[in-house]
């Protein structure tokens, strides 16, 4: 599997955020998006998304699944923790779950693989903000999509919940995923770095 891009462009609000972006990532691999503020990062994970259209160029998702959109075959965890705070932690992820379908795992062990098993009662308000990310990484479990879009996915996590993220991040790549992440920093994985450049 391989998702590239060629040529894409960005406006948002009438401002150019990028343009003549060439990108390309394999099965196993992981991309590193980095740069400054306001250079695009989140904005090129939403386009992939399918959340945003190119104003130019091509984005492709090859040997995925041909029925499927990219956006189908896609996980996009945003830097905002998409949680009901009403909900249990259980609730949650049998929401999503439900709401995204396809290949699905059991909603406890996707907890149990995050370290929230014994949370899974607890309304999600209660929440620690490392907690709500491990639950924001358990939605990856829970339902299987070989692309992960990730925006500053370690944010908020202590030592112990890197470690655990980067585990959760070579189980995905050993059973033929690919990440795409924007980062500031470094991610506990070995990955190829995309630039953006900084706003005009």
């Amino acid at each position: 599997m391989r998702l590239s891009g060629r040529g894409v462009k960005c406006v948002r609000g009438g401002r150019e955020v990028f343009s003549n972006l060439d990108f390309e990532v394999s099965s196993g691999e992981v991309l590193a998006v980095t740069g400054h503020n306001g250079s695009g990062k989140t904005s090129l994970l939403r386009l992939i998304a399918g959340l945003l259209i190119p104003a130019r160029g091509t984005i492709l998702l090859e040997k995925g699944e041909a029925e499927l959109t990219l956006a189908e075959q896609a996980h996009y965890l945003g830097h905002r923790d998409a949680l009901k705070p009403a909900l249990s932690v259980g609730e949650n992820i049998a929401f999503w779950r439900d709401f995204l379908g396809g290949e699905t795992s059991d909603a406890g062990d996707s907890l149990a693989a995050v370290g929230l098993d014994h949370a899974a009662d607890l309304p999600a308000a209660y929440l620690s903000a490392g907690q709500r990310r491990r639950l924001s990484l358990a939605r990856l479990l829970a339902v299987g999509r070989p692309v992960w879009l990730l925006d500053e996915p370690a944010a908020a996590l202590d030592a112990a919940g890197q470690e655990l993220f980067s585990r959760l991040m070579h189980g995905h790549l050993a059973q033929g995923g690919l990440i795409v992440a924007a980062t500031h920093g470094p991610l506990g994985i070995e990955a190829r770095e995309l630039r953006m450049g900084g706003p005009s």
